[in-house]
């Protein structure tokens, strides 16, 4: 889905200036949710497709596929960044060898939730692997889930049950909320599963419509007329709401913001799958833009915050740091596509 493809370019490249120029961006992290909600979509319209093929869930190919996809870039950038560290004394490689060793677990976030105040140096040289823990943990529990759903509940029920599943995490949250809890819930599993959850809604809701429900019509208009104002709703946030900074650790967003995200994000992935002619999803189609998110945007998240923080030790000015860390990255990212991803998923 080219429109889908372009969406992650977007997400990833506002994620990258975010990093590199917080004041202009203070929300720019609220691309890291665009990608939550949009993975738990993916994945559940692929879990959902291959049981209504086969009548299951092979969760042995399933685990093997994920692993091909994610694993080995995941442990290429973790080695480079732990035997630089051997080459260059610099301040990005101080305990380099313990933040590789954490994010190849995919643990990084399991270990910054239970950090309370600063966090520590522990894991950032590679802090920004935290969102991949979570998604990895996520695709470890939610197949198994859905496939005992689909096998004892009707459709109905299956639809009911995510639904609920998707309000848990908001109360988990507000039972949680202290300043001193921000960590816990920016980073836990549990506390973000609802923004990979509403993307799994939104796809079992499309799996339920056949081509000549009247319903579908109807969610077809209105997502439509959504969104635009979605897109623009997220464009504000990521503008004018900080979200990660510890003055920024606001009650309302902790509890509720991280759904009202989820559900902007469901909305404009929802118009882009419809609608794949309307003007959202012909921008986003555009050729260059969708190749890059289908091939190189996770290349790019992986690779973005340790080239950028490299290129800021050496000593590049903070004029140039945004246009030399997009060129590297994505010299990175390509690299990593070519030796390393393509080759492995061809060999599936």
């Amino acid at each position: 889905m080219a429109g889908l493809d372009g969406l992650r370019t977007v997400a990833v490249v506002l994620v990258i200036v975010y990093h590199v120029k917080p004041g202009p961006l203070p929300g720019g992290s609220v691309a890291v949710d665009v990608f939550f909600t949009l993975s738990g979509f993916v994945i559940t319209r692929l879990l959902i497709a291959e049981y209504a093929r086969t009548g299951g869930i092979d969760l042995r190919r399933f685990y093997r596929r994920r692993w091909l996809r994610l694993g080995p870039a995941l442990l290429t950038m973790c080695a480079v960044t732990a035997l630089l560290s051997l080459a260059f004394p610099l301040p990005l490689f101080d305990g380099a060898w313990t933040a590789a060793a954490l994010a190849a677990m995919s643990v990084v976030n399991l270990v910054r939730a239970g950090e309370a105040g600063s966090y520590s140096d522990l894991t950032s040289p590679l802090s920004h692997t935290w969102s991949l823990g979570v998604e990895e943990q996520f695709y470890l529990a939610w197949p198994l889930l859905l496939l005992v759903l689909l096998r004892h509940t009707t459709a109905r029920k299956v639809l009911a049950w995510v639904a609920a599943l998707c309000v848990l995490p908001l109360l988990w949250r507000l039972a949680l909320w202290d300043p001193t809890a921000a960590h816990r819930i920016y980073n836990g599993p549990d506390t973000r599963a609802d923004q990979l959850l509403i993307g799994a809604l939104a796809a079992v809701v499309l799996a339920r419509l056949r081509a000549d429900d009247p319903r579908l019509a109807v969610l077809r208009r209105w997502a439509g007329r959504l969104c635009w104002p979605a897109f623009a709703l997220l464009g504000l946030i990521a503008w004018r709401i900080p979200i990660a900074e510890a003055s920024a650790w606001n009650p309302v967003w902790y509890t509720a913001g991280f759904l009202v995200a989820a559900v902007l994000s469901a909305t404009v992935v929802v118009a882009l799958d419809l609608l794949p002619g309307s003007w959202p999803s012909r921008l986003l189609s555009v050729g260059a833009l969708a190749w890059v998110g289908r091939n190189l945007s996770y290349g790019m998240y992986l690779w973005h915050y340790p080239v950028i923080r490299l290129l800021s030790d050496l000593g590049v000015a903070d004029d140039q740091l945004l246009p030399m860390g997009l060129t590297a990255t994505v010299a990175a990212a390509l690299a990593s596509y070519v030796l390393v991803e393509r080759p492995l998923l061809g060999r599936g």
